[in-house]
């Protein structure tokens, strides 16, 4: 037996006694891991800046290098979204719904755990630690594949992890992290169906079109966003413009940062060069259609590749358009069904906006940063599904739950 499938047969095993730890026992291992995390902060800075540095040498890009930072409120933040998942309600063993039938039988249906949930990643080491809090209360085992990127970081906050299982009398295989990087290791994993329940990637297109085409696991798909705003010609063009800036610069290079643009034809002299200037001033590279270019001069043409693409960096493609209907429909065509967004005064296109796109999260009046297990109020989230089955959007604990049907009978028997 290889390396991973012993992985894969420590997390079973491990699954098969942690899916009952009641919630006291859980909600205590969340708090022992949040303070073990600030207990140890100098030693997995250390870890990550050791990251940062390889990085660094490997010419990692600059939208990359955010993403591995652990900033000291990124740490705060991480740890803090532990507690935070403590104090949220467990919804392992609700009884979803409970019928008596005609012939005396009882049938409910319970929430219980998915069992052993694995997650490849990039670049992301707080990812470690909300996968493993986000698991630990939904009594699931995970499996963890970082990136070589965040190796250390990675490696350090888990090891804390495990320790504190260890502390609590708890199998340390609850969470285990992969040790090998490398891409064989990744597609391996992608065919550990004798282990794993579920499958979820974590990072860009290239990682998750892999997973996508090479797993033979249960998969959710997360992450790519191609996420759009559009500027109706009834917005409030103070508000347009604070919001396209906020979803655009606030943090580039993640998956629910403005990528797409599209403005009314008919305000679109008054927004653009106001809007075209702050957006220079904070070093984004507009990419706009004719109309743009006469409005921003220092717009560089775009190509149709601009319209369908996740940047991750200070880009942005704008485009103009004639009516509400063909922003739905450029959305509905190049977006990725992440997070879009209409700026509008008028309360019927909000609601044709909110009832036509397709997407995981849809916005009106306000930044498409906020889809995120946090802001949503999940404590964290183990990845946003941009899926249509079992989950969609932001994954916070029922979202790593399945059900059983319970039946309660007093001796009847099928005729």
């Amino acid at each position: 037996m290889n390396a991973l499938a012993e992985t894969g047969e420590r997390a079973k095993m491990a699954a098969m006694q942690f899916a009952h730890l009641n919630t006291k026992r859980k909600n205590d291992i969340l708090l022992s891991f949040a303070d073990a995390l600030l207990k140890n902060t100098t030693t997995i800075l250390e870890a990550n800046n050791k990251d940062m540095k390889e990085g660094q040498e490997m010419g990692l890009s600059g939208a990359i290098m955010d993403r591995l930072m652990l900033s000291d409120d990124r740490f705060a933040s991480m740890a803090g979204g532990l507690k935070d998942i403590a104090q949220l309600e467990d919804p392992i063993g609700e009884i979803i719904e409970m019928k008596k039938r005609p012939n005396g039988l009882l049938i409910g249906k319970k929430r219980v755990p998915l069992g052993v949930v694995g997650v490849i990643y990039e670049s992301r080491p707080n990812v470690t630690a909300d996968v493993s809090g986000l698991c630990i209360k939904t009594g699931n085992v995970c499996i963890l594949r970082g990136g070589k990127e965040a190796f250390n970081s990675n490696n350090a906050i888990v090891r804390i992890l495990r320790d504190v299982l260890a502390e609590q009398g708890i199998d340390r295989n609850v969470v285990q992290l992969v040790q090998d990087t490398s891409r064989e290791s990744a597609i391996a994993m992608m065919k550990l169906n004798a282990f794993l329940d579920i499958l979820i990637p974590r990072g860009g297109a290239g990682l998750i079109k892999s997973v996508v085409e090479n797993s033979t696991v249960p998969i959710i798909e997360t992450g790519v966003g191609n996420c759009h705003v559009f500027i109706d010609e009834s917005a409030d063009l103070m508000k347009a413009v604070k919001i396209v800036l906020n979803a655009k610069t606030q943090r580039p290079g993640v998956c629910n940062a403005l990528e797409s643009l599209l403005v009314h034809r008919k305000i679109a002299g008054e927004v653009l060069p106001e809007l075209g200037r702050q957006l220079v001033e904070k070093g984004v590279e507009i990419r706009g259609d004719a109309a743009v270019r006469t409005y921003i001069p220092q717009a560089g043409e775009a190509t149709e590749a601009d319209w369908s693409t996740e940047y991750l960096d200070l880009i942005l493609s704008i485009r103009t358009v004639d009516s509400l209907p063909e922003a739905i429909d450029h959305i509905n065509h190049y977006g990725s069904k992440h997070s879009e967004c209409i700026i509008t005064e008028n309360y019927s296109n909000a609601q044709e906006f909110l009832e036509k796109i397709d997407a995981a999260a849809v916005y009106v009046n306000a930044s498409t940063r906020f889809t995120d297990g946090y802001e949503f109020g999940y404590g964290a989230e183990i990845g946003i599904s941009t899926q249509k089955l079992h989950a969609r959007g932001p994954m916070g604990l029922k979202e790593l739950t399945t059900s059983k049907y319970i039946i309660y009978g007093n001796g009847q028997v099928r005729e």
